[in-house]
C-alpha cells in the first residue's frame, strides 16, 4: 500500500462518509413516530448528501498530499492524478 505520512488516517474519512450514507438509506425505513430514532426531513438529508460529497473531496486530497508526500508520486503525478480523480467524482 502506497502512502502512509498521515498514518492512513484519510481512510478513517472513508468511514465517516460510510456511516452517513448508511443513515441517509437506512431514513427510508424510519416511522415519524418511532422514539428510538429520528426520521430527517429531506432539507436535512440534503445536507447530509452535501456533507459526504464534502467528506470525498477531503479524502481524495488527502490520499493525493499524502502518496506526494510519501515520495510514491511526484508533484506532476500529484496534480495529474488530483484532477483526475475530482472530475471522476464530479461526474458521478
Amino acid at each position: 500500500m502506497s502512502g502512509g505520512h498521515f498514518d492512513y488516517k484519510q481512510y478513517y474519512i472513508q468511514d465517516l462518509i460510510d456511516q452517513i450514507e448508511e443513515e441517509i438509506k437506512g431514513n427510508k425505513y424510519k416511522k415519524e413516530d418511532d422514539i428510538y430514532s429520528v426520521k430527517l426531513n429531506n432539507k436535512t438529508i440534503k445536507e447530509f448528501e452535501n456533507a459526504v460529497k464534502a467528506l470525498k473531496i477531503a479524502k481524495i486530497y488527502a490520499t493525493r498530499i499524502d502518496w506526494l508526500l510519501s515520495g510514491d508520486d511526484d508533484e506532476e503525478t500529484f496534480h495529474e492524478r488530483l484532477k483526475d480523480e475530482l472530475n471522476e467524482l464530479n461526474s458521478s
